[in-house]
């Protein structure tokens, strides 16, 4: 065992991480989750053909890693994408995770075992070195750019850090847009079985590119908000279900009853000052 922030905390461990995906995918039966994914052809070294997915996981290769960037409108849009990877090419991805939750008595033994990177309460900049170095050694870090659901339900204005870890570790970043989880749980609407149950959720994974070095880090930050923004439409486009009049998981500017972005920006920053005190207690 190791000590990190409150408490003892375990080594990571590829069959905890099995333990946690094997629980998602258990809960994905349960509900019978429609989970419709398009560009999967642009996610990297599917499983041989005659494995057995879940008896083993992708073992990092140098030099092979990737930043998989996720959108962030509910609270299962990770669990989404780390299944998908999983399914893919059993890599087990690594989220960058706030120091609060690494605290938690629950929570904090979990983010230990499944060899998350913690972002500190000082600061970023340790788990920012140690995120590069795993991309350097192929490893796949999960990071949601947005840095917080985006109650507008449109991709809001991303953090650079996504650009600058691909450019320096030399790797792509693969975008991935995930839209419909919202609807199952996000920021103000709780888990809810009966909008579980059955629900679709679909899932696009952009063309990955590979920032360099002398890029125009805020230019490619947008472009890669663009390239999200482009799979939540096609989501929505081919969207199984039809929404009501006004229904609270549409964006304001297709009809729904989410907050606009005006109204999603002034909201954010009322909010802030909570949010910057929660994760510094």
């Amino acid at each position: 065992m190791q000590a990190a922030g409150r408490g003892w905390r375990p080594k990571p461990s590829d069959r905890f991480y099995r333990v946690i995906i094997r629980t998602g995918q258990a809960l994905r039966w349960l509900f019978r989750l429609r989970v419709i994914v398009t560009g999967q052809e642009h996610l990297p070294g599917a499983v041989p053909p005659g494995s057995s997915p879940g008896t083993s996981s992708r073992r990092p290769t140098p030099g092979a890693g990737a930043v998989v960037a996720i959108t962030h409108f509910g609270y299962l849009d990770f669990a989404v994408a780390e299944l998908l990877l999983w399914g893919h090419n059993r890599a087990q991805m690594r989220f960058l995770i706030t120091q609060g939750a690494a605290d938690h008595w629950f929570a904090g033994p979990a983010v230990s075992a499944a060899g998350h990177v913690v972002v500190g309460y000082g600061g970023g900049s340790h788990a920012y070195d140690a995120a590069v170095q795993k991309l350097r050694e192929g490893e796949y870090i999960a990071i949601l750019p947005e840095a917080g659901v985006s109650r507008s339900f449109r991709v809001r204005e991303c953090k650079t850090g996504a650009v600058r870890m691909a450019a320096e570790a030399g790797v792509p970043i693969i975008p991935v847009s995930v839209w419909g989880a919202h609807r199952v749980m996000t920021r103000h609407h709780g888990f809810s079985p009966f909008r579980a149950w059955r629900a679709p959720v679909r899932v696009h994974v952009g063309k990955p590119f590979t920032p360099g070095r002398e890029l125009d880090v805020a230019a490619a930050t947008e472009r890669l908000r663009e390239i999200l923004q482009y799979g939540i439409d096609a989501g929505i486009a081919d969207f199984p279900l039809k929404p009501e009049p006004d229904a609270w998981w549409m964006p304001a500017a297709l009809g729904g009853g989410a907050p606009n972005e005006e109204e999603r920006r002034r909201l954010d920053e009322a909010e802030g000052p909570r949010r910057a005190r929660s994760r510094h207690r």
